[in-house]
């Protein structure tokens, strides 16, 4: 199963709200989901085994013409999460310092490819990235 096999649609197609989902190309089911704690090490450490579900805020401009760069400053776009992304990676940059790698939904065109590198700070974190991770328990 891919992005391929399920995509998104905007109103510029006039398929808004259109569900695609074939229940035969799914590859597994969950049984169950573990929340992540609060800390910034704790999402840290679950994304270091596995790709995280996480909840950031996303209303703001400043986060949807994002195209480059580390998200480091938390009045950009809040802390009450609106949306949820994937949280994959994290690393470390000489200037910003350490930053999550998250995934958004929007396709390949918005950020940096479909991606946003946000830094890493205490609890709610940058855009409310620390308030509700959690990852599949199959």
């Amino acid at each position: 199963m891919s992005l391929a096999d399920f995509p998104l649609y905007s109103g510029e197609t006039g398929k808004t709200g259109v569900c695609l989902y074939d229940p035969a190309k799914g590859v597994t089911q969950m049984a169950s989901y573990t929340a992540v704690g609060t800390t910034s090490q704790d999402l840290q450490a679950a994304i270091y085994q596995q790709p995280v579900a996480v909840r950031i805020e996303v209303d703001t401009v400043y986060f949807q013409t994002y195209h480059n760069g580390i998200l480091t400053n938390p009045n950009f776009c809040g802390s009450t999460p609106d949306q949820d992304a994937l949280a994959v990676g994290y690393g470390v940059d000489p200037t910003y310092g350490d930053y999550y790698i998250v995934k958004n939904s929007w396709g390949p065109y918005w950020g940096k490819n479909g991606f946003i590198e946000i830094g890493i700070t205490d609890y709610p974190g940058i855009c409310g990235i620390n308030t509700a991770a959690t990852y599949p328990t199959p």
